[in-house]
């Protein structure tokens, strides 16, 4: 199949392809007019790419699993490189749910305070100021 079927199949653009192709995450094999051709391999490999890259990976973390289902295996995931990128995602996303709930605590203390001084607040009385830093609102 030529760029522009393989683009409309795989639900993306002839450039993002080319682009795979700078990058050497889709081999692009030539007619002898110097068209792309390309075969169903090739269209996994782009379903491989597009599915991680819609989990958040970027798309050097795809290369593994590219080279996994380039090297025959029936899985892009069943390699040891595609396993350790599995692992280091997971370490990655385990550090921003740790920031994330840290965040959130400040935030639920700060609300808790808020309303507890909104609650007590007597006509008057002083201007509520941020315990987050920043200047008084």
């Amino acid at each position: 199949m030529r760029i522009g079927e393989l683009a409309a199949r795989a639900g993306t653009t002839t450039r993002t392809l080319r682009y795979y192709e700078s990058r050497g995450l889709l081999p692009a094999r030539r007619t002898g007019n110097g068209y792309r051709v390309y075969d169903e391999s090739d269209l996994r490999l782009l379903r491989q790419i597009r599915t991680l890259q819609d989990f958040g990976f970027d798309l050097e973390e795809t290369r593994p699993f590219v080279e996994c289902l380039r090297a025959g295996h029936p899985e892009g995931d069943s390699c040891p490189a595609s396993l350790a990128v599995y692992r280091r995602k997971l370490d990655e996303l385990d550090s921003l749910i740790g920031q994330l709930s840290s965040v959130r605590e400040t935030v639920a203390r700060q609300l808790a305070r808020a309303e507890l001084a909104a609650e007590a607040e007597v006509p008057g009385g002083p201007e509520p100021v941020c315990e987050l830093g920043g200047d008084p609102w």
